[in-house]
């Protein structure tokens, strides 16, 4: 059966504040097949703060730490890829068999991840003198917005997701309205691998509002989006407002 689509904030899986909720279509046979949460301001207000507080513990997780739980998230999805898959199909009309086969890479993408997220390497930069050492290190730069769309609703939030958290960051995803299923339950996995709270935050709603509202915050320090070239033009815009 289609679940209800709950928002994952803090987390927490919660209807939006509002109580507002959109219908889910199966494009097949075109009935209503489910609802998502339909998140409002104060919604992304409080996603946004979790994130800047979950991005405080998370930073300080060590890579050994973050790749064992990717790990775990890594299984979990694994076990549940032909429940996934049929979500998919549902909601976004994908025949089962190239749904299915778009679920079982996930595993194996997370896993590279959490290895790759253990060898974020420094440098060490020759000086001019004996007395002075140059070293360069990656750190964490904080909470990114991720925004993915509704063709490949599990692989490419996937591919931004655990990128991120692999880095140390923290994210709010803005999850498909088409297709909010299959990436609710990637963030479930995540969820009940035992990410902490606010380190990984769902939101469903209306893009141009939430991308404007999250974009401008000072707490988002980095984009991920995949999307159009004339919306992807337009984010650039307002982030280099904000830079």
């Amino acid at each position: 059966m289609y679940p209800d689509v709950l928002l994952h904030i803090d987390g927490t899986w919660r209807a939006a504040a509002s109580g507002r909720t959109m219908p889910v279509i199966n494009p097949s046979t075109e009935t209503v097949i489910g609802s998502f949460a339909h998140c409002g301001r104060e919604d992304l207000d409080e996603a946004l703060a979790a994130a800047r507080k979950g991005f405080e513990l998370w930073r300080r997780v060590s890579a050994f730490e973050r790749s064992k739980l990717m790990r775990r998230a890594a299984n979990l999805v694994r076990e549940r890829a032909d429940d996934i898959a049929g979500l998919m199909t549902l909601e976004q009309g994908k025949p089962l068999n190239q749904a299915r086969q778009e679920v079982i890479h996930l595993p194996d993408m997370l896993i590279w991840h959490a290895e790759e997220g253990r060898r974020v390497y420094g440098r060490t930069i020759p000086a001019r003198d004996l007395g002075h050492r140059q070293v360069s290190a990656r750190e964490p730069m904080g909470p990114i917005a991720a925004f993915t769309t509704w063709n490949y609703p599990a692989v490419i939030p996937m591919k931004k997701v655990c990128a991120i958290l692999a880095a140390g960051c923290t994210c709010v995803l803005k999850g498909a309205e088409e297709t909010p299923a299959s990436t609710m339950e990637l963030v479930r996995a995540f969820a009940e691998a035992g990410l902490p709270d606010g380190v990984l935050n769902l939101v469903y709603g209306a893009p141009d509002r939430i991308s404007s509202q999250l974009i401008a915050s000072p707490a988002i320090r980095g984009i991920s989006f995949t999307g159009s070239t004339a919306v992807g033009r337009r984010l650039a815009e307002m982030s280099g407002r904000h830079l």
